[in-house]
């Protein structure tokens, strides 16, 4: 089978550059690579198609063509859309359709044949798989990983502010090609039953899809890398990176540097909830007794007293970090640092865990919940969000393989790490159901295999009679100019209206 994975955001390149380094990079690029090598690595033929970002800021996504090293039959195909250099996602838009779509058939027609399927990823993915199966008759699956419209709901859109709030975030292009993507795929793939029944039957989805009623989804989990993340893993780093920690715990900790680590490794965003994590800890002598709350940083080397390199959501992060520390005289017991890429991180996990440390994530919500997985794979027990996903990955029946939490509530984010900070035995039982449940359930291998069985069933079915219910094609995403700009009115319509 020939399969193309669809992600214009283009941060794809042997040696995984700045992963962790801009909003757009992170989890859902892991993502894609890793089950893209799986189902290489079964002997299909896979590319990932980007776009290509000839910027002297991030060299190592000029070229047309690259593999990743030692994996056979996978491809990264980059190709123009726009100007040369990077753009943030949210300025794609036009581009995916003015060029790259173009340039991807055009591509595929040089090449003598076309993929099989197409598997899309984020909304302008979708949007260019449509386009090409209008086109070709390409069928495709569509991964939503995260949709507009609870990004929407976070930021607290109302009618005075959207069109201050879309000049930044572009929801108007956003909502209307995930709308597309759920309604002419052929399969919509989501990580959790979760995801599915919460974030796809919002209003603003009404009339793309039925969560209730269509047979168009399947849940697929990520999985974790064991290569890189397992308690008995050792990176070529392993050594170098444990000196890097244990420096930087000492800069910032000094005589408490010896002690476990809380630690808490996510994006600097509001979302992820640092606040609330950072308050639990103010709350709790009993944690500061025994622990150190440590915020791993991508690409921030100090935050806590130099953040110039970071984004502006991410300085507005930091700068409540600061406050919060400040107020409850936390200095000397918070450390914060950058440690590298994913082997890096790794390191930094077994090395922390050997110590009695847990992993935190108090997001607000987390659609999956990857990252705890990943530590708990590397042997650290885990203390999460309820919210999202990791209801479901750790937690089964009435077995429980970390704890879970409410991230509103300060006071329960102190009990669960109490829970497992102060209770040695309690430690090694989530440590070892942690890593024990990653091996069983969350493998990319796993995730792999569940791509290609849906695949096979949507290639192996006869043609589908045409459907009634296909949304028409905005003009826009058809021919993008000023005459044909989506208006702010059509998404207050669709995220106000009862009836959208």
């Amino acid at each position: 089978m020939h399969i193309g994975f669809l992600n214009p955001q283009g941060n794809f390149d042997p040696g995984d550059s700045y992963l962790t380094e801009h909003p757009d990079f992170g989890g859902q690029l892991v993502y894609v690579k890793q089950v893209a090598v799986a189902m290489a690595s079964r002997g299909h033929k896979v590319d990932i198609i980007t776009r290509q970002i000839i910027d002297p800021q991030w060299p190592e996504f000029a070229g047309s063509i690259d593999h990743y090293p030692g994996v056979r039959n996978l491809r990264i195909v980059r190709l123009s859309a726009g100007p040369p250099e990077f753009l943030r996602k949210e300025l794609l838009w036009q581009h995916i359709v003015q060029d790259w779509v173009g340039n991807i058939l055009q591509f595929y027609r040089d090449s003598g044949s076309f993929p099989d399927a197409m598997t899309a990823h984020y909304g302008d993915g979708g949007l260019a798989a449509v386009l090409i199966n209008l086109q070709t008759g390409i069928p495709f699956t569509f991964t939503g990983h995260s949709l507009g419209a609870q990004k929407i709901d976070k930021l607290e859109v109302t009618p005075e502010n959207l069109t201050e709030i879309d000049e930044q975030y572009r929801f108007r292009y956003r909502i209307l090609a995930e709308r597309l993507s759920m309604n002419y795929s052929a399969l919509n793939i989501t990580s959790t039953k979760q995801e599915r029944f919460e974030q796809y039957s919002h209003r603003v989805y009404r009339g793309a899809v039925d969560v209730n009623n269509d047979d168009r989804f399947a849940v697929i989990p990520p999985g974790s890398n064991l290569g890189i993340f397992s308690a008995s893993a050792y990176s070529d780093n392993e050594l170098a990176t444990y000196a890097h920690v244990e420096d930087c715990l000492k800069r910032d900790l000094q005589k408490r540097a010896t002690l476990p680590a809380i630690i808490a490794a996510s994006r600097l965003d509001p979302k992820k909830n640092h606040i609330g994590l950072l308050q639990a800890f103010a709350h709790s002598q009993e944690l500061q007794d025994r622990a150190n709350l440590v915020i791993i940083a991508g690409g921030l080397a100090d935050p806590l007293k130099d953040d110039s390199g970071a984004g502006t959501t991410e300085k507005e992060v930091l700068t409540a970090i600061r406050e919060t520390v400040e107020e409850h005289n936390l200095w000397g017991k918070v450390s914060a640092f950058s440690v590298g890429p994913q082997p890096a991180l790794a390191a930094t996990y077994r090395y922390l865990a050997a110590r009695g440390s847990v992993f935190a994530l108090t997001a607000l919500y987390e659609p999956f919940g990857l990252a705890p997985l990943e530590a708990a794979a590397a042997g650290l027990p885990v203390v999460v969000t309820q919210n999202g996903g990791p209801s479901e990955s750790l937690r089964e029946g009435d077995e429980d393989y970390g704890v879970l939490v409410d991230p509103e509530d300060p006071a329960d984010i102190a009990r669960g790490l109490e829970l497992v900070l102060c209770d040695r035995t309690v430690w090694h039982k989530f440590a070892l159901r942690g890593q024990e449940r990653v091996q069983k359930r969350y493998t990319w291998a796993r995730a792999a295999e569940g791509y290609l069985t849906q695949l096979d069933k949507i290639l192996a079915s006869p043609p589908p009679e045409p459907r009634a219910d296909l949304l028409p094609i905005p003009p826009y995403f058809q021919h993008p100019g000023d005459e044909n700009d989506i208006s702010i009115e059509e998404l207050s319509h669709l995220y106000w209206s009862k009836d959208s």
